[in-house]
């Protein structure tokens, strides 16, 4: 029989359950509890490390499904050694996440988030709260994946322009500016980059110095490690940022939010840009079809869970 270890949050284990009598099923917080070594499929979420140390408790693991796009928590190489097959849906949650990076654009813009943590510090700052049109103002899209494509077509009917940093794997038709010129001209900063070595903590004091003329506003829907948030926040204390929105924040990176005692135009939130109820309804329907598959044959499906 097929074992499947569903981790809290990444999908709906009582529906798949329901939709796999035949199949067991378990269901865990995370991957440091004591794990089932006869489970063959791993269901997982992002924010979860799996590489070596989990994998040599997971001895008979055929297949890991991400449900959602990220995967530099997991070592795609250890899986590739050891014959696993990664399927992960990119695409579903893209578009709630291009959601999330216009309301982060428009809360930055009107300078709510000042004006909330100066009312929670006892302060009424209404004059520093002056905002911004965002028709006023460029945006420039770091990262042309499913989430930078989704934010450029929120943002793209309310603001002045939009512009993609150019890269040679960009999608044709899309416009773009050299990174420089992106730089120089953008007052709006969307960070939707992958999590590479190439990428980790890329939005450091270069490229803030160069920035800082803008004064812009700067949003991550990516992922926090191609930020250098010290740095950030130090720009955004110090008047270099105009906003700062920070979505992707799992647990491991609430020390980086340490309290201020000065108002900041800050946003941030626990990692929900994907999280909404259609979302997660699309993706456990895509997970169960997925596992039904995996489960009733042994044939490999390419990544995606499509022939």
């Amino acid at each position: 029989m097929s074992a499947v270890l569903v981790l809290r949050g990444a999908a709906d284990a009582s529906a798949i359950r329901r939709a796999l009598p035949d199949v067991l099923v378990h269901e865990l917080p995370d991957l440091n509890a004591p794990l089932p070594a006869h489970a063959t499929v791993l269901v997982l979420r992002s924010g979860v490390r799996l590489g070596e140390r989990e994998l040599d408790a997971l001895p008979r693991l055929q297949h890991v499904v991400r449900t959602g796009s990220g995967i530099d928590h997991i070592d795609v190489n250890a899986l590739r050694h050891r014959g696993i097959t990664l399927h992960r849906n990119a695409e579903a949650g893209a578009d709630a996440v291009g959601e999330w990076v216009l309301a982060a654009a428009l809360a930055l813009a009107r300078r709510i988030p000042l004006g909330q943590h100066a009312l929670l510090l006892g302060q009424h700052e209404k004059q520093a709260c002056m905002g911004t049109s965002l028709g006023t103002l460029a945006a420039g899209i770091w990262g042309a994946g499913p989430v930078g494509l989704a934010a450029d077509w929120a943002l793209a009917p309310f603001m002045g322009r939009t512009a993609f940093a150019a890269w040679p794997s960009n999608p044709p038709g899309l416009r773009e500016l050299s990174p420089s010129a992106l730089m120089e001209q953008s007052q709006v900063h969307v960070i939707a980059l992958p999590l590479r070595p190439t990428t980790e903590q890329l939005i450091g004091e270069d490229f803030l110095a160069r920035v800082a003329p803008q004064r812009p506003l700067l949003i991550c829907a990516g992922r926090l490690e191609t930020l250098d948030v010290a740095a950030c926040l130090r720009a955004l204390a110090h008047g270099r940022l105009s906003g700062l929105a920070l979505d992707p924040v799992e647990r491991k990176h609430l020390p980086l939010l340490t309290d201020s005692t000065t108002p900041l135009n800050l946003l941030a939130s626990p990692h929900i840009g994907a999280q909404r109820s259609d979302v997660r309804g699309a993706l456990d329907i895509w997970a169960t079809d997925l596992l039904r598959e995996i489960t009733a044959d042994s044939k490999i499906l390419i990544e995606g869970g499509h022939r």
